[in-house]
């Protein structure tokens, strides 16, 4: 079996783990690292080491396709940068596969779309929620027709103060960078949305506002590791306790000036850490969404209401109590017929990140023969949909007003997808 041939673009900390040494130790017979490129040569050899990797590393994409010709670029790097990368690597003949979101503006998916149809090359968004055990079976569900026709949806996800902290000291923490977390964060969960219900969104109106963070701070610092408050913030964070961050990321900032422990209440801090969303979809659904930042709890609740039940679950990823290594799926139906008025469906944990879906979506990307019967493999234009859902709720949330879809990008109105969104 001929193995790809890639380059890893960006050695952060998912490039370093999920499409490093993770890739390399459970995909070594498909997959072969040729190059890695990093901007940061210290933060790129102490990448290379954790990986288990003598492939050489560049500063820039263009020094590396002169020497090296791969069959697939991993992109993981700053989303803002994302679309110069991978168009320029379409353009070279080669594959790609980006770490979501796709992009962060209109006219760079514009750009990325273009290339891909100019070069016949293929991308891969990484929308790793689609391929976890639970995601899977609520879309059986849903396409068996258990609940009849959906007509709404409430979705909401609560990320706690360890995790939704992180997207604040990082450079996620500004619009310029991240889009915000309605692009950076919401784009697996409105990706998940489109998924499920098989449709586009159509309209967007939302509600966000910084709440914790940034300048609703009661103080502030340079950086967690030389503050004064250090004793009484509650988001102190030690990076010298954890030996991964600190290797890759502490010394490292001496050549790009760029702090892992990035402090929780800078005041120029721009995006929202509450956020609310409507959205209505183009078979008519409607569905309430919401993503709060600063809770005790991690994970979300999910309930599809159809014409004839209900899909519930409520997933906790992190709790301050106990629980069971497994979700529980309520099915509860309006008109039984001689089935289960209610009907608990156990799904277990599988190992893995995200319980199982980052070992799912590598192996349908690069193991033969996989089946994609519930077409978890994400290209480009599910790319598109779940960022501009997110660019159109930022925009609503500034202006106060309803955001069509197909007036941000209307040539995905009519591009022959039976998802196709309403023009207008």
């Amino acid at each position: 079996m001929e193995k790809r041939r890639f380059a890893l673009i960006g050695t952060g900390n998912r490039g370093t783990t999920m499409w490093g040494k993770d890739l390399l130790a459970g995909w070594r017979e498909h997959v072969d690292l040729v190059a890695i490129v990093e901007k940061n040569a210290l933060r790129g050899e102490r990448a290379r080491t954790m990986i288990g990797s003598n492939a050489p590393i560049y500063d820039d994409i263009e020094a590396m396709l002169k020497e090296v010709k791969p069959d697939l670029v991993i992109v993981c790097t700053p989303d803002h940068t994302h679309d110069a990368i991978v168009v320029r690597a379409l353009e070279a003949g080669i594959d790609v596969i980006t770490e979501k979101p796709m992009t962060t503006a209109v006219d760079k998916i514009r750009r990325i779309m273009d290339a891909e149809k100019r070069t016949g090359q293929r991308v891969d968004v990484s929308f790793n929620y689609r391929y976890a055990p639970t995601a899977a079976r609520i879309k059986e569900l849903l396409n068996s027709g258990e609940i009849g026709r959906v007509t709404s949806v409430d979705f909401h996800w609560y990320l706690n103060t360890k995790h939704g902290a992180d997207y604040f000291r990082r450079w996620h923490a500004y619009t310029e960078n991240s889009g915000s977390l309605f692009v950076h964060k919401a784009t697996h969960h409105f990706d998940l949305l489109n998924w499920y219900l098989d449709s586009d969104p159509e309209a967007v109106t939302s509600f966000a506002d910084l709440q914790n963070y940034g300048r609703k701070g009661p103080f502030r610092g340079p950086r967690c590791k030389l503050c004064p408050h250090t004793a009484e913030c509650d988001y102190y964070l030690d990076l010298g306790a954890d030996p991964f961050l600190d290797t890759l990321y502490e010394d490292p900032s001496k050549v790009d000036g760029y702090f892992r422990d990035g402090c929780v209440f800078r005041e120029d801090i721009d995006i929202p850490d509450t956020m609310v969303v409507s959205i209505r979809y183009r078979n008519n659904v409607h569905v309430s969404y919401s993503l709060n930042t600063f809770q005790p709890i991690e994970g979300h609740h999910l309930a599809f209401n159809g014409t004839k039940g209900r899909i519930e679950i409520r997933q906790y990823e992190a709790q301050p109590w106990e629980m069971k290594r497994e979700d529980e799926i309520l099915l509860i139906r309006n008109f039984p017929n001689g089935k289960e008025a209610v009907e608990r469906i156990t799904v277990p944990h599988s190992s893995g990140g995200h319980y199982g879906g980052d070992d799912r979506m590598r192996n349908m990307i690069f193991k033969p023969d996989m089946n994609d019967a519930l077409h978890q493999r994400a290209g480009t234009r599910a790319g598109a949909m779940s960022v501009l859902c997110g660019i159109a709720a930022l925009q609503s949330s500034r202006t106060g007003k309803v955001v069509s879809i197909a007036d941000l990008m209307p040539e995905l109105a009519n591009d022959g997808s039976p998802n196709s969104i309403k023009a207008g």
